[in-house]
């Protein structure tokens, strides 16, 4: 009896390319070919490098707000420059001789609270308005280490001269302002105050010498 050979895989051993009717075609769930498509994961779409909607709607938000500041800062810097022009000295100088001719003998002390600055920054103010005779400042007699201060009549013409309100127009539009409107406004540039990082020590300069 002759014995054959056969070359190449029985029918057994190879996965079946064709199915019978009802079966689907494919690997079992054990198989090698599974494991690697399992294992497989989808790549990443590429981004578009655009900002989002929600980004793109803040940036133009701070614009709108950015060009109401500048708004109000060349408001006041117009009036300051107006002030100069036809008085010939500065807005706070100005706010100061107003107040001195409001509540003549005023003490350094009193000017200081009533312009909301510190006290050496009065200090400098009045001697400067002295040096030009527009201010008069004498001894408190009650108090020797006090002086009182007086308007000159040089101080006068200069009020004469010198576009209103004397308090700058940012005080004078606050101070327009309903309370409920101030303290929003207040409590909204408290945040902005924080996000800058401001030196409080800034809160007592005048405008006008900004």
């Amino acid at each position: 009896m002759n014995l054959s050979i056969r070359n190449g895989p029985t029918p057994n051993d190879s996965l079946a390319m064709t199915a019978s009717p009802g079966e689907s075609l494919g690997a079992a769930p054990g198989h090698p070919m599974m494991a690697g498509m399992a294992t497989r994961k989808t790549a990443p779409q590429p981004t578009s490098g655009r900002p989002s909607a929600n980004a793109q709607t803040a940036a133009h938000d701070a614009v709108r707000v950015l060009r109401q500041f500048r708004l109000v800062f060349n408001t006041v810097k117009t009036h300051f420059q107006q002030v100069e022009k036809r008085a010939g000295l500065g807005g706070a100088q100005v706010w100061a001789l107003s107040v001195v001719r409001e509540r003549p003998g005023i003490g350094v002390n009193e000017l200081a609270r009533a312009l909301d600055v510190r006290q050496p920054t009065a200090s400098n103010l009045v001697k400067a308005l002295a040096e030009q005779d527009l201010l008069e400042v004498r001894k408190d007699e009650r108090d020797g280490r006090a002086v009182m201060l007086h308007l000159r009549p040089g101080g006068a013409r200069v009020l004469r001269r010198a576009p209103g309100p004397f308090t700058g127009v940012l005080p004078e539009a606050l101070a327009k302002l309903e309370p409920a409107t101030l303290e929003r406004l207040e409590q909204d540039l408290a945040e902005l105050i924080k996000v800058l990082g401001a030196d409080e020590r800034g809160a007592n300069i005048p405008l006008s010498q900004m």
